[in-house]
């Protein structure tokens, strides 16, 4: 059998069947604050996974923070990428503190010097790679045996536990390139309609982070933006998805409008915001497996690798095109996005 045809049978697995993940089942990040300790991964078994050494713990936190970090919770990782972790300890005067993770290489701006721990991994792997946690993922801090939340800068000695489920709650997102397109969820019940389209991305940016992450995977994703790298690993390309509220409000998105490598989506009338919020922004993607992590059997392997393709002049589903640097113009003939969530085990029917 193809790889084609193994990934059409995960596909239709995903989008018909009335199925469950065992939700119970979480990974724990276990990232002791001391220098040249081990981060690990404790697996439901029990079975640990050491992923890399700590070089640099924080000594004070991060204040303001990136915008879109105060629509998370504290206590809480409000992004998750193949190039920084960062989590929110809490929100003063409408901006955000956070601490954030980073490998020991690579380019993270909202990752100040002295506000991150750092680590022996390579970007885009381990805790930045296929054991990365999901947005919304818990934080707290171990001190003297009992956990508490995470309220500040850690003390030496403390172990800094990340729990995060395996799989997303939802199994893909279907986009509609267009002004007024439908952005339509797949989950165990069936579709439903979650946003609209008011402004489609026609062309790839130049956003640092996709230097670290291949074609058509998520580099990021955050309580305000999701990111897909549009270049192979080693080039800089891509585009991103942005709700209409970060769009209008923050200061530093509102060019956004003005340039074709942004998509902004919009609540459906008289919902909730979406910033922060399920199926788009909160607890469903991530960066997923690539180069060296290998993770329990090959439907996690596979499974947890969220994917993107599209349809151009609503033909067949394909691979994004591979494009580099700044192209106003890349996407445009890009008529449908799909974005598969991470997915650990085979659904239980």
């Amino acid at each position: 059998m193809t790889k084609k045809f193994w990934l059409s049978v995960i596909i239709f697995l995903l989008a018909t069947c009335s199925c469950t993940y065992c939700a119970d089942n979480f990974i724990e990040l276990r990232i002791p604050c001391e220098v040249n300790s081990q981060v690990k991964a404790v697996m439901p078994s029990g079975e640990i996974i050491n992923l890399g050494r700590v070089l640099m713990i924080p000594v004070k936190t991060n204040w303001p923070a990136y915008t879109a970090s105060k629509w998370s919770e504290p206590s809480s990782v409000c992004a998750t990428a193949v190039n920084a972790i960062h989590m929110l300890i809490n929100t003063e005067e409408n901006r955000g503190r956070i601490i954030s993770i980073v490998p020991s290489v690579t380019i993270a701006p909202a990752a100040v010097q002295g506000a991150f721990f750092s680590f022996e991994m390579e970007a885009g792997t381990g805790i930045f790679g296929g054991f990365a946690p999901l947005t919304g993922s818990r934080v707290t801090l171990e001190h003297d045996g009992a956990e508490h939340a995470l309220t500040g800068v850690p003390e030496n000695g403390d172990v800094l536990i990340i729990r995060t489920a395996f799989a997303s709650k939802f199994f893909m997102a279907e986009i509609e390139n267009r002004q007024g397109g439908r952005v339509i969820i797949w989950d165990k019940d069936g579709w439903r309609l979650a946003a609209r389209v008011i402004h489609p991305v026609n062309g790839v940016g130049r956003f640092g982070g996709t230097l670290y992450q291949a074609r058509g995977r998520i580099r990021a994703s955050h309580s305000g933006v999701i990111d897909v790298a549009t270049s192979k690993r080693g080039e800089v390309g891509g585009i991103q998805i942005m709700p209409l509220k970060h769009a209008l409000t923050s200061k530093e998105m509102l060019n956004a409008w003005n340039l074709t490598q942004w998509m902004i989506i919009a609540p459906l009338p008289g919902n909730s915001d979406l910033e922060g919020s399920e199926p788009l922004y909160k607890s469903s993607l991530v960066p997923g497996t690539q180069l060296s992590d290998s993770l329990p059997d090959i439907w996690s392997q596979y499974g947890r690798k969220p994917l993107v393709i599209c349809r151009r002049n609503g033909g067949e589903w394909e691979k994004l095109p591979e494009v580099s640097g700044r192209v106003d113009d890349a996407l445009k003939d890009i008529t449908h996005l799909r974005i598969y969530y991470p997915s650990w085990r085979e659904p239980l029917n």
